[in-house]
């Protein structure tokens, strides 16, 4: 990962952005660590086992009952119309109380470090809550009765914590005063923590959600109220929210007063719907979900984006501010006296998203006083698919955190397109908010690779980064933005698949304008030195550090560095930046994580000189009938000598020597690399916590399994070659190495292992079943596109077009290879999937190719569920169908594959020492890592 990488997550982990709405991420399984935010101002996951501890193999009724034998034992005989009318059902019973166990709180600090927000969540919530009506219009899914992007999560209350001078937390107080049962959301830290500020929803008849209304609490007492006295006020969330200017006064997005009701859809309409390109513009696209229709989503669009801009004080005072516009960022300067303000606008676009329509950039006075336009930027249909591509004209405008009211951005040299070689590619500039006598924007840095971001610290210091993604290389380069008279150098220039070589990431710190800038330590001599935060990857897994380094002379000193035998832990934000200025070292004070395999994550206090360390949370383990699991991350080496990583659970209890080799399912997710030493890099620690969310393959440990999490799937293409061009090949070994490791250990039964995967995953999934049958014995394939072809201008990493590379195209879709599946494969997917490429219709199409071919399949289609399944009653159903799948195919073995020969392209079944087919022509390989939970 490169330093900028590193810096967006940890950013994104200690939270240093106002508290996000919590809306539905892609994949919405509950995580059983606890998430983590800090508040700053402003933008920046032989049959059934044989041990008698483990539940029997059985499969559950329908929704509200409870185990049914009949069904359990009625498995052979079942047809292919089982329960196509019985509703949802349920798992057995061990899974659904991994499922339903409450989740672990959101933790918000304040500003001052010196309180713990603990933010209540539901668990999974029900499927009425995504049967709501919803407009999909400009790629954003609209609640027109609320006025929010719709499937928006929430919390359910608010606790505060006092965070004592010994490191223990003090009683909770419960913020009071808004209505029970509420749905709170945006929850934000008024700069001088004495304020929160949340929105609230509500219950209403016909199963509606009420609008949005802003409240604050007052933190001391905890007591809420709403901020407009005017009943008739609504929040408008659907882009940006609100943001505090002050201590005392929010900048609220509103739906205007006077906006009457929603546009009607003609009965007739005016006349056909046009596109055209008699032009001739080369425009390519990928396939993009949600967009506008017609002129009636244009102006439906309209109406529940646009947005009146109120001043808002406690005190009760309201200003409207500017005129009504689809407002899409609100950002005040690090001083309070200037608003940025971002808007999108008319002609929009049929073909492409919003965040591509025409967007303007204003500068107001805080007051609500126009000063001057920063840009006007016009529809960006035509950004290439190449990699790296962006669009035309300033973009990432920002204020600079340690200036009072100073602008920077960066322009592209290359109008946007990554296949365009010219030098500079991208400038980055730097401007007072309201230039004096005519000066012209002063230039920051020149990059020739394309703009990652900016790193600040004072007037000498900033860290600006650059990558480029076909080559992998990533550089940070040190400069002086206010000293004309020192040349910017280069810091570190490296490959960012290289994680070995990654030196961490700058910590920041909090400054008295609330926002967070590079922390300089001061070790009293003479030198600049800098905290940097890495994970410390390594052959034996990830160690994270925290080095004191030398800005000058690049030297540096481990100051603190994670367990390695039995913990993991991590450093999470900086404690002690109450105060401007550089950071005493013998003073430090820093929170970090701390987990085990088997021990779920808390926090703690690291306090310098002593390093003294004080525990600070004390989180139940979110499933104590797994606490005894094992896992252990296995390494292992592919034909060509690539070296690849698993990680390996096994159920609590279990003993080889008695229960023999069990049934086993590999979950997976390919990655692309350059270079196949940085594929065979280990990444990810053998002592994280096991982490189960509610759709994980690791719900089967309840259930007798061996679980294979996470195998490196690596394509590598290195140099001029393309990745893709041996993907089946690399795919197909390394599936193989992965299962001749595990039946060479003893474990897993060889003729009972079953693959799955979601998405990408499901992609991989299908092709291992077409191209490897002699390795599983039935398939799990969840959300995925199975039809390149269907994507012509581009899916994952591959930028080539269809036209471009066709054979790569064909040879990667398992569509093309159907009549060569001949193990049972279990295909779910969401009905409203709104990702690009994973059309519900690729999983339509791809089981009537199947049944065309006589395969043993299945097809679920998750009414109202999107890419990732959040309701409850899908995400049982789901377990259902892909438990039964695994007793039935797995378990029991009963695939008709079973009685039929293999065709000439299999090897026979990997025996217990090992073996397998070779494959000819392998060239490459490449690695994929699962990313840890990331702390919100």
């Amino acid at each position: 990962m490169s330093s900028l990488s590193f810096l967006h997550t940890a950013c994104l982990r200690v939270a240093l952005l106002p508290l996000a709405p919590l809306r539905a991420p892609l994949c919405r399984s509950r995580l059983p660590r606890p998430l983590i935010r800090l508040p700053p101002r402003s933008a920046m996951s032989s049959a059934a086992s044989r041990m008698s501890h483990i539940a029997a193999a059985t499969v559950s009724g329908a929704a509200g009952e409870s185990n049914d034998p009949a069904a359990a034992s009625g498995l052979a005989q079942e047809d292919d119309d089982l329960s196509a009318a019985l509703g949802y059902r349920l798992p057995p019973k061990e899974i659904q109380d991994i499922v339903d166990a409450p989740p672990l709180p959101v933790l918000s600090f304040s500003p001052s470090k010196d309180k713990i927000l603990f933010l209540k969540r539901r668990a999974l919530p029900p499927l009425s809550d995504l049967a709501k009506p919803e407009d999909k219009l400009a790629g954003v899914r609209i609640d027109g009765h609320s006025n929010t992007r719709s499937r928006m999560s929430s919390y359910t209350g608010i606790g505060i914590h006092k965070l004592m001078d010994d490191g223990t937390l003090g009683p909770e107080k419960l913020v009071y005063g808004y209505p029970e049962g509420a749905k709170i959301n945006f929850v934000t830290w008024s700069h001088d923590g004495r304020t929160l500020s949340f929105s609230v929803r509500v219950e209403e008849e016909d199963n509606k959600i009420s609008k949005l209304r802003v409240w604050v609490a007052d933190v001391e007492s905890g007591e809420a109220k709403p901020l407009f006295k005017s009943p008739d006020i609504y929040l408008n969330a659907l882009f940006d929210s609100f943001v505090w200017v002050d201590n005392s006064t929010l900048l609220v997005c509103t739906i205007p007063i006077s906006r009457g009701a929603p546009p009607k859809k003609p009965l007739v309409p005016a006349g056909p719907k046009i596109q055209s390109n008699e032009t001739k513009n080369v425009v390519q696209v990928r396939t993009f979900q949600d967009l506008l229709k017609d002129a009636y989503d244009a102006d439906l669009f309209d109406y529940y984006a646009t947005s009146q801009l109120m001043l808002a004080s406690l005190d009760g005072t309201v200003k409207p501010m500017g005129p009504p516009a689809v407002y899409t960022s609100i950002d005040p300067s690090p001083d309070d006296k200037y608003l940025m303000l971002s808007s999108i606008h008319r002609p929009y676009s049929y073909i492409v998203p919003c965040g591509r329509f025409p967007k303007k950039v204003e500068l107001w006075t805080a007051d609500g006083k126009f000063i001057r336009e920063l840009c006007d930027l016009p529809l960006a249909e035509d950004i290439p698919i190449a990699t790296s591509s962006v669009r035309k004209g300033k973009r990432s405008i920002y204020w600079r955190p340690d200036k009072p009211s100073t602008l920077y951005w960066v322009e592209t040299q290359d109008g946007g397109d990554a296949k365009v070689e010219v030098s500079p590619r991208d400038i980055v500039y730097m401007e007072n908010a309201e230039p004096i006598n005519g000066e012209q924007p002063e230039i920051l840095h020149k990059l020739d690779l394309r703009y990652g971001g900016t790193s600040w610290c004072d007037e000498s210091l900033a860290l600006v980064y650059e990558s480029w993604y076909k080559t992998r290389k990533t550089r940070t380069w040190v400069v002086a933005p206010d000293k004309k008279d020192v040349s910017p150098r280069i810091l570190f220039d490296r490959s960012s698949e290289d994680v070995y070589s990654d030196p961490g990431s700058p910590m920041l710190r909090r400054t008295a304008m609330g926002t967070y800038v590079i922390a300089k330590v001061d070790k009293q001599d003479e030198s600049t030195y800098l905290l940097l935060n890495g994970m410390g990857a390594t052959p034996e897994g990830n160690v994270p550090f925290l080095d004191l380094f030398d800005i000058n002379t690049g030297s540096k000193e481990r100051i603190w560095e994670s367990d390695k035998e039995k913990y993991f832990e991590t450093v999470v934000a900086l404690m002690s930046d109450k105060t401007d200025g550089d950071l005493p070292l013998d003073q430090l004070k820093i929170l970090t994580s701390k987990e085990s395999k088997t021990e779920n994550t808390q926090y703690y206090l690291q306090i310098w000189p002593e390093k003294k360390q004080v525990q600070i949370t004390n989180f139940p383990h979110p499933y104590p009938q797994l606490a005894s699991l094992y896992k252990e991350m296995i390494r292992y080496q592919r034909k060509d000598r690539v070296q690849l990583t698993a990680n390996l659970y096994l159920p609590p209890g279990y003993d080889q020597s008695k229960d023999g080799p069990l049934p086993c399912l590999v979950w997976s997710y390919p990655g692309e690399f350059k270079s196949k030493d940085a594929a065979g890099q280990v990444r990810g620690s053998p002592n994280e916590f096991s982490g189960i969310g509610a759709t994980s393959p690791l719900l089967w440990l309840a259930r007798g399994f061996a679980i294979l999490s996470g195998p490196t799937i690596p394509i590598v293409g290195e140099g001029d070659v393309e990745a893709n061009d041996s993907y089946v090949e690399q795919l197909v070994t390394s599936a193989e190495a992965a299962v001749e490791e595990v039946v060479r250990r003893g474990v897993v039964h060889p003729d009972k292992i079953a693959v799955g995967g979601h998405s990408y995953g499901a992609f991989m999934t299908a092709n291992l079943l077409a191209h490897a049958p002699h390795l599983f014995c039935c398939g799990i394939a969840r959300s995925g596109a199975y039809n390149r072809t269907l994507t012509p201008f581009g899916f994952q990493n591959e930028d080539r077009t269809l036209w471009e590379a066709t054979s790569t195209y064909v040879e990667m879709s398992p569509f093309m290879s159907a009549n060569k599946i001949k193990r049972p494969i279990l295909l779910i997917h969401g009905e409203q999937d709104n990702n690009s490429g994973t059309l519900t219709m690729q999983s339509d199409r791809f089981f009537n190719a199947l049944k065309g071919h006589g395969v043993q399949s299945r097809l679920v289609i998750l009414p109202f569920e999107s890419h990732g399944y959040s309701a409850r009653e899908s995400i049982m159903h789901c377990l259902w169908e892909s438990d039964r799948w695994l007793q039935k195919y797995c378990v029991s073995g009963t695939s008709k594959a079973d009685s039929e020969p293999a065709s000439d392209g299999e090897s026979k079944t990997l025996s217990a020492s090992g073996g397998g087919a070779a494959v000819e022509g392998l060239t490459s390989d490449g690695f994929s890592s699962t990313p840890r939970s990331l702390l919100w």
